[in-house]
């Protein structure tokens, strides 16, 4: 049985899509973490996902067309997620995201510098990450810029800045 829809304000459905307090986190997870079993997503949540939130979530944002599933080849019982256009279309509004709350939050510094890389890049970097997600998720050509290994890389960059600190 499906949920009524309130109203069809842009807003409201893509609160009702993505409104709960995990679904962006878990395409979150995807999208950044690279993350594409239920397992990994699970022990990796750095918020803590409980499993049966986690196999709701999944289930939910297949059934609304934001990941698609498919069995992995080198394990049979395992499921590989993949992000769908849709939500690979959603890079700005993550990115958007994560500047507001880099500007507004207490958020750490290591946990910042992705979404400080991707509000400096503009969308110029969004529609490269974009481009790189298609290729990883739905299979189009490789572009020659992986955004990924750049947010990668500065994230462990920060992250052992921070380990320094912490010694010292």
């Amino acid at each position: 049985m499906t949920k009524p829809i309130r109203s069809g304000c842009p807003i409201n459905l893509t609160l009702e899509t993505l409104g709960d307090s995990w679904s962006l986190i878990v395409i979150r997870d995807i999208m950044f973490g690279n993350r594409r079993h239920y397992r990994d997503l699970l022990n990796n949540s750095l918020e803590g996902i409980a499993s049966n939130i986690l196999a709701d979530r999944l289930k939910k944002l297949v059934a609304a067309g934001l990941l698609s599933t498919s069995p992995d080849p080198d394990h049979k019982q395992k499921t590989i997620y993949s992000l769908t256009e849709a939500a690979i279309q959603l890079v700005p509004m993550l990115a958007q995201m994560g500047a507001w709350g880099r500007r507004f939050t207490p958020a750490t510094r290591e946990l910042s510098i992705r979404a400080q890389l991707l509000e400096e890049g503009g969308p110029e970097l969004w529609e490269a990450y974009m481009a790189e997600l298609r290729s990883i998720h739905l299979g189009e050509q490789k572009p020659d810029r992986s955004v990924l290994a750049e947010l990668k890389a500065a994230y462990e960059a920060e992250c052992a800045l921070t380990d320094v600190g912490q010694k010292e």
